[in-house]
């Protein structure tokens, strides 16, 4: 007999909230059987739902905070960077009608 390999899906902390939260109202066999995720994850999921913990989202939020400064810096910068590329469009488009009317 051969095994089947199932290939590791990867799911989004909201999408593992709402899982969660969807077991308790209706049962984890029936939570999983509608949501296509085995048992033992979704179980995995409701456990750690119920402690409060959210590794990944923790994470991701001490890793995402920069100084105000820094960012305001970088905001500056993209809207400068901005306004040079839709003055470039702008030349460009004025290009394009000039030579449109000059080959007619």
């Amino acid at each position: 007999m051969e095994e089947k390999s199932v290939p590791k899906r990867q799911y989004t902390e909201e999408f593992k909230t709402e899982a969660a939260r969807l077991a308790e109202t209706v049962g984890q066999h029936e939570a999983a059987r509608r949501l296509g995720v085995p048992v033992a994850t979704l179980g995995n999921w409701v456990r750690r739902h119920r402690k409060g913990v959210q590794p990944a989202q923790a994470e991701a939020a001490t890793a995402l905070k920069r100084p105000v400064s820094e960012l305001e810096a970088e905001n500056s910068r993209l809207r400068k960077e901005l306004a040079s590329a839709k003055l470039d469009i702008e030349i460009l488009r004025k290009a394009t009608a000039y030579f449109a009317k000059g080959s007619r």
